[in-house]
Formats: C-alpha cells, structure tokens, sequence
C-alpha cells in the first residue's frame, strides 16, 4: 500500500513539472497575428491607485501657492494682464454711460492736458478701447495753417465739438494756448492774454448750452518724464513719439511750471474745474481718469457695486494743486502774482 501512495505521488510530481514547461513554452503572440494597423482593441486590467485625503490636501495647498505666486509675479507680461483685468469693470461701466449719453442726446467734451509724455494717449486709448466707434471721436490737432492762424482762436475747435449723443476727446485742446504756444514762441504776449481773458466765458457757453466739460490735467515728475523720453531715444517702436519740441520742453520745465501756476489760477473755476491726474505710475492714473470721468459725467448708472472712488495721491483737485504749487514757487522764490 505504500508503494502505491508513492507512485501517485511521483506521478503528480511529474504532472506539475510538465505543465509548469508546457506554460513557459506557450508563445506570449498569437500564431496568426492580424496584419500591422488592424490589431484589435484589448481591455488591460490596469490598477488605479487613489490618493490618500492627506495627498489630496498637499496637491490642492501646492496649487494655491502657485496661483498667488502668479497673481503677485512682477514679470512684465502677468503686470499687463493684472492691470488691464482690473480695468475691464470700469470700461464696461464707460459703454453704459455712452449709451445713457446716447438715449438722453447729450453731449461730452473731454480734455486731456499736460506735459509730453504725460500719458495722455495712453489714457485715451484705454479709455475708449470698447466703446462703440458711432459716438465717440478723438480730436488731436496739428500745427494751423496759415489760414487757421487767421481766424479766431477757437474757431477749429469749435468745428469739433460733438453732436448729440457724442463724445469728443481731445488729446491736447485748445489750452496749448495757455502754456507750449507761449514757452516756445509760437504766440504773441497779446495773444496769450486774449486767449486766457477770453477762454472761461468760452466754456462757460458750452457749458450752459448743455455741453458736459471735463477737463483732465495728466502731471508728471521731472525724473519721470525723463525716463520716458529715454526710453524713446532707444525703444524703435516709440521713437516716433519724440521730437525737437520735447528736447526744449524738458530744458524749459521751470517756465512750463510757472504757466501751469497761471492757467489755473484763472481757469479752473465752478463751471469749468481742472482735475489733476498724477501719471507717474501709468495704470493708476488710466484706471483714476476712467473714474474721474465716470464721476463727472452724470448718467444712470448700472453697476452701483463699482467702487468709483479715485485714489487721494492720484486725484486732485484744480484747487488743491493750486495751493501746492503756489507753496513750491514760493519755497524757491519763483512765485510770480
């Protein structure tokens, strides 16, 4: 009997072994494989690991860290697209005040005013960037021709005021009068003095006639304006924006400051008043101006959640700038009444 239980039991021995050979020797490819391109789709068996809470934590603290690390990143391209993602809500509210002006027929004069390289155009286009086009004009005029010269001063502004339902901006207006004609000699004392005698009852006319004036004054610093006008000696897409007159208005910025002083002195007033817009850092003062404006303009208003408070050190009243710089001429015994 035992003899028995040890041959069966060599015998599943032997069993085993050959099938553990026959199993390595089976091909891992079919012999008739399908031709190249046609093989059939196979269902894998694959294990899909699932994250532990704690990894999911970790992975979803990681990305926030990455998403403020991009919303604080000073790279120059994330910059541009902060600002203008910050400007979008007031240039959307510019489009609805358009419409009211529209619907309503009224009329809107805009001036914008200051030194070269204030950032003037910069503010016009971002300011009228999504506007519609049928209501609005820029006005940017050049030197008069000689049969301009002959007629009355306010004559070729006035052929650009706007119609009902329009908005006009003009980028430099007729107070070159007030303060580059007079510094670099392209008027007469005479014709100075008629234009600064003459140009508050001309807006008071506007003005009573149901024109909306908003006048924007962009000031820019001595280092500032500078570096600007560095940046177009040498940046290819911007030398065009540099000419003769800018070289004398830089060496001539005392005399400019001394007609600032006087411009305002005499026509910032009830009907007509100067807001000042400090332009050094070029984004706070499109994104004040656009408020200014909002502000200034009244219309009926859609987005009453939209913060329109302009900053304090970036606003400022015609009035206001009047007192600091009568305080800064008086301090280096320039004042001149």
């Amino acid at each position: 009997m035992q003899g028995k239980k040890d041959a069966q039991r060599v015998m599943t021995n032997d069993l085993q072994s050959n099938l553990f050979h026959l199993e390595g020797s089976i091909p891992t490819t079919p012999l008739l494989a399908p031709p190249s391109g046609d093989t059939p789709d196979v269902e894998k068996n694959e294990t899909v690991e699932i994250a532990s809470p704690k990894t999911l934590v970790a992975e979803i603290q990681a990305l926030k860290e990455e998403i403020s690390r991009s919303e604080n990143d000073d790279q120059p391209a994330i910059r541009r697209y902060r600002n203008e993602r910050e400007l979008k809500p007031y240039q959307a509210e510019l489009i609805k005040m358009q419409k009211c002006l529209e619907d309503h027929n009224k009329r809107v004069v805009i001036l914008f005013e200051g030194r070269s390289a204030a950032g003037k155009g910069g503010a016009i286009r971002r300011i009228t960037r999504y506007m519609n086009e049928k209501h609005y004009r820029t006005v940017a005029l050049g030197k008069p021709s000689d049969e301009e010269r002959s007629q009355w001063y306010f004559q070729r502004y006035i052929s650009q005021l706007p119609r009902a339902g329009e908005v006009v901006l003009f980028d430099t207006s007729w107070y070159s009068r007030a303060m580059v004609e007079p510094v670099l000699g392209f008027c007469t004392a005479k014709e100075y003095r008629d234009f600064i005698k003459g140009v508050s009852g001309f807006e008071n006319d506007l003005v009573r006639q149901d024109t909306i004036l908003v006048k924007l004054y962009f000031s820019i610093s001595r280092k500032e304006q500078q570096k600007r006008f560095d940046r177009r000696r040498i940046d290819p897409l911007r030398q065009w924006k540099l000419d003769e007159a800018d070289i004398q208005i830089q060496e001539k910025r005392d005399e400019f400051t001394k007609m600032k002083y006087r411009m305002l002195r005499r026509t910032h007033t009830h009907h007509a008043p100067w807001t000042i817009i400090r332009s050094d850092k070029k984004h706070l003062a499109r994104l004040n101006a656009i408020k200014a404006i909002l502000n200034a303009v009244p219309y009926e208003r859609v987005d009453t959640k939209l913060d329109l408070t302009t900053d304090p050190s970036v606003v400022i009243s015609g009035a206001r700038e009047q007192e600091i710089m009568q305080a800064q001429l008086l301090r280096n015994g320039r004042l001149e009444i």
